[in-house]
């Protein structure tokens, strides 16, 4: 092979290895463009509308409503986070309704981590890359009282309030389930807590607690 074969050769190589570098490139930035969108609108803690105009819901982990305790914190602290902001989308699925549930970043930022971190947001166990650090997150969140694990939010003494003392209680928090209220006589009233961030709430008497749908505890003599 003179060396005229060998030129062409190697320029027809050239342009394919040229080639193929700008088809994986282009790949690879289309698929990191996809996967960038702006965020428009924060509906609450844990749920954005994006520049589409479709919902997207954080995954892994559960804020409280906006009528409940530490709703608005949670809330206003997404905002800071991602309002108005381009983020990148990771690890995208439907949930059991087919809406979609990912997480967000901006740069180095992991926004659903830090939502956790923060306390105004409870882990939510799920399977993806990030189970094992959002999980010991959460811990460390409500080992240290953040958020709405904070006597804001978490109480066994109504000290807003002190003369209403029945508890109203979820027995099964965010699955149907039956509304109880104890009274201070009932059994289990000193370790029953009141997580204001699910809904549970103050009485000041058994009317009031059965006009909200409550029953009283079985426990309670």
């Amino acid at each position: 092979m003179n060396r005229w074969h060998i030129s062409v050769l190697g320029g027809i190589l050239f342009i394919i290895s040229l080639s193929l570098n700008i088809y994986f490139g282009y790949s690879l930035y289309k698929e990191r463009k996809v996967n960038l969108v702006q965020v428009i609108g924060v509906i609450d803690g844990d749920t954005v509308v994006l520049e589409n105009k479709t919902r997207l819901r954080m995954r892994q982990m559960d804020a409280p409503e906006t009528e409940y305790c530490g709703g608005n914190q949670a809330k206003e602290l997404l905002a800071s986070y991602v309002l108005n902001k381009t983020v990148r989308i990771e690890e995208q699925i439907p949930d059991q309704m087919g809406r979609a549930m990912a997480f967000l970043s901006i740069g180095n930022i992991q926004v659903n981590e830090n939502m956790i971190a923060s306390g105004w947001a409870r882990y939510h166990s799920d399977s993806t890359s990030q189970t094992a650090r959002l999980k010991e997150v959460g811990q460390q969140a409500k080992a240290e009282k953040r958020g709405i694990y904070s006597e804001l939010c978490l109480q066994t003494i109504n000290n807003d309030n002190p003369t209403c003392i029945i508890k109203g209680n979820l027995e099964n928090k965010r699955t149907s389930g039956r509304k109880l209220y104890y009274l201070p006589n009932c059994a289990q009233y000193a370790f029953v807590q009141i997580e204001k961030d699910l809904g549970e709430q103050w009485f000041c008497s058994e009317k009031e607690a059965s006009a909200a749908g409550y029953i009283k505890a079985g426990t309670c003599r």
